[in-house]
């Protein structure tokens, strides 16, 4: 490995590291002014980051990038006033640093109290994601925890533009630019470097395909809060109300089906396949959705003439991240559950249904980090929660579950009180 390419990350880790200390007490008018300005800069200056951007696309466009990949990759004027937003949600958002969580006396007279207080340097790596440049910074930022961005190859150009309005923003509030860094090469060397500085790096956040979050996971030394993939169900109960489920279906599986929280795969109970599946096939397919079915419901659209293929086993586990939906029918509530159990990535799942019972049932059986009932996979995310925005949504159950945002990047210490006490 390049000696000086080791030096470059330690460097930039030992800076952010001086960052996170003085950042972590720093007042919290200058961090809101800090992700105030970078939503100006976001707003003054779409023409340089599209025309970043638009090198970016029409490199991954030559080099055979699948849709799915250039929709992640490509920014807009409308994605990049919806970033803007969320970083002035962030800055609205309180302050979570100090809080105080838990506070009692003992007997001695010690005074205990548990405040939240940021998890220090946190580095986050990402593929084909120039949002995640600003999101990630915004609420390391807002929580107090220097950052360090390590984008994919196919982005450089749009997060290396977008790094210089977020070191503009801190300069100008006054806090240290090194709080926020950008890896200034895609050389693999780079991120083999910077997942075993565990001396000077808190936490990792990989975001992007299955291939790289296994690469980070299984070389880091330093602690990752990850999620694999996301297989997402959406299941229709008995119960349910069939022009509900076709508006909630085809929303979750078309609005951005390249997306985590897209729906990949339909239940529909037994009870009610004959009705309603050919009214929501019928809709998927109208958005140019394939279907993969398992022989029941095949037969179902067979019988009413509507376009379907044979599922192998590995559709019903797959994330698709295109317009191709998985179908299968089930005897019961318990067999969905069930069934999501075993198949799902523990991501995102929903059911529709009318009866309360039944979709109370779902939500406690079903182990995923959001259970949705009548409403869209789609909504797990940091904007819709109205936390501004995610720097991730973890499947994993330590620390963090579900979306990312200011509260699950802080961690906690004690601060104990005394007037003199010793241990006997």
């Amino acid at each position: 490995m390049p000696a000086d390419l080791v030096h470059l990350v330690t460097q930039l880790a030992r800076c952010a590291r001086a960052a996170a200390l003085e950042l972590g007490t720093a007042p919290t008018a200058a961090k809101n002014a800090a992700l105030r300005a970078t939503a100006d800069l976001l707003d003054r200056s779409h023409a340089s980051i599209l025309a970043a951007n638009a090198a970016d696309v029409a490199a991954a466009q030559a080099g055979g990038k699948a849709p799915a990949q250039i929709d992640r990759l490509t920014l807009t004027p409308d994605r990049l006033t919806h970033l803007a937003e969320s970083v002035r949600q962030i800055a609205a958002l309180p302050d979570p640093v100090g809080e105080e969580l838990e506070a009692w006396s003992r007997p001695n007279g010690l005074k205990i109290r548990q405040v939240r207080v940021p998890i220090g340097v946190i580095a986050v790596i990402y593929e084909a994601r120039p949002n995640v440049t600003i999101d990630c910074a915004a609420l390391c930022l807002k929580s107090g925890n220097a950052c360090i961005l390590r984008g994919g190859q196919e982005s450089f150009q749009t997060n290396t533009a977008l790094a210089g309005l977020l070191a503009a923003a801190l300069a100008a509030a006054g806090l240290p630019v090194a709080a926020i860094q950008l890896i200034p090469t895609t050389d693999r060397a780079a991120l083999d470097t910077l997942l075993k500085l565990d001396h000077l790096i808190h936490c990792i956040i990989p975001r992007g395909g299955e291939g790289l979050i296994r690469f980070v996971t299984e070389h880091s030394t330093i602690p990752v809060i990850k999620h694999y993939n996301g297989v997402c169900f959406v299941y229709v109960d008995r119960q349910a109300d069939v022009a509900m489920a076709e508006t909630i279906v085809v929303n979750a599986k078309t609005q951005r089906p390249g997306v985590c929280n897209a729906a990949e795969q339909l239940l529909v109970h037994g009870a009610v396949a004959e009705t309603a599946l050919p009214k929501i096939a019928a809709a998927l397919l109208a958005h140019g959705v394939e279907l993969r079915c398992d022989p029941a419901s095949a037969g179902i659209l067979a019988r009413t003439g509507l376009a379907h293929t044979a599922a192998t086993p590995a559709d019903f586990k797959a994330e698709f991240l295109a317009p191709i939906m998985a179908i299968r029918i089930v005897a019961s509530l318990d067999e969905a559950i069930a069934t999501i159990n075993r198949d799902g990535s523990a991501h995102t799942d929903a059911t529709i249904s009318r009866d309360e019972a039944a979709a109370r049932r779902f939500q406690a059986g079903v182990d995923s980090s959001v259970v949705a009932w009548n409403a869209s996979t789609r909504f797990n995310d940091g904007f819709e929660f109205g936390f501004g925005a995610e720097i991730g949504i973890s499947t994993d159950r330590l620390h963090a579950r579900g979306p990312m945002a200011l509260r699950e990047l802080c961690s906690y210490k004690y601060l104990l009180d005394g007037t003199g006490q010793v241990r006997g």
